[in-house]
């Protein structure tokens, strides 16, 4: 990783501009301190990463081992293991924050 670069391999992000804004994708390499590599193993394979802004993606604080260490030790990834990734990182994080909690234990109607 770069120094200054807020990103890490294996980390998981949701792009925000651009054609695929709104999507989830895993950085399968960092370029330098303003560009990474993503790739969605599905519509984006990792043989074709998409050239990104570290500004028009926002960056989450989970990182695919699995991924990560794929990458380490081989210098590739499978496709299935990036769309596990990302499936296992929807099922997991964004449908909690999505159900929401009640405040202070009770309702927001209360």
């Amino acid at each position: 990783m770069h120094i200054g670069s807020p990103c890490q391999v294996g980390q998981i992000v949701l792009i925000t501009h651009g054609r695929e804004a709104g999507q989830y994708a895993v950085v399968v390499g960092i370029v330098d301190e303003r560009f990474v590599l993503l790739a969605d193993g599905s519509r984006r394979k990792f043989d074709v990463p998409k050239r990104k802004n570290v500004q028009h993606i926002k960056v989450f604080d989970y990182i695919s081992l699995e991924v990560q260490n794929s990458i380490i030790e081989t210098g590739r990834v499978t496709n299935g293991k990036l769309r596990y990734a990302l499936t296992k990182f929807v099922n997991e994080y964004v449908t909690d924050s999505k159900k929401g909690e009640p405040i202070h234990g009770e309702g927001r109607c209360n």
